[in-house]
């Protein structure tokens, strides 16, 4: 988890090739999903954000993988593009390893707490697009096109959802 968290390209082409690394992936996310909930309940937040907490890293890995994996592979694919759905999904598990700091998002005063949960979600959001760009074989650009469609289109999609009249 610490090369993940220290953005080394190397440690993302390791975690590539290695198709038994997938457990070590949602592993990760698990601890993740925990720390964050364990943040939010610290927090004092209603048990539904903590729910919510649990979830969300787990919804937000799955399907920005499937939507990276959709554009990266086929819209966005490179001359050296050559991957399958498992690489990048085991790739940008690891680079959910800053979101740990969701734990500290408790720390008086708020405005300290919810800097950290921030300076943790853009830290994932590169090691994402450094997941990314190994998983496919990228240049850094079309890393970042593809992850900021990927969630583009997975907001849209959750918001689709979220909106439906049940």
């Amino acid at each position: 988890m610490l090369r993940a968290a220290t953005l080394e390209a190397d440690f993302y082409e390791e975690v590539e090739a290695e198709r038994g690394s997938i457990g070590q992936a949602w592993a990760v996310v698990l601890i993740v999903c925990l720390a964050g909930a364990a943040g939010s309940w610290l927090d004092g937040k209603p048990p539904a954000k903590v729910a919510l907490d649990v979830i969300e890293p787990l919804v937000l890995w799955l399907g920005g993988a499937v939507f990276a994996y959709m554009v990266g592979a086929t819209f966005l694919r490179g001359p050296e593009t050559e991957t399958d759905y498992a690489e990048v999904l085991r790739t940008t598990g690891f680079a959910f390893t800053p979101r740990l700091l969701r734990l500290f998002a408790f720390v008086p005063p708020d405005a300290l707490g919810f800097g950290i949960t921030v300076v943790g979600d853009l830290w994932v959001l590169v090691a994402a697009i450094v997941a990314v760009r190994q998983a496919l074989d990228f240049t850094t650009l079309r890393a970042v096109l593809t992850y900021g469609v990927a969630y583009a289109l997975l907001w849209l999609v959750l918001w689709a959802v979220l909106t439906l009249p049940f």
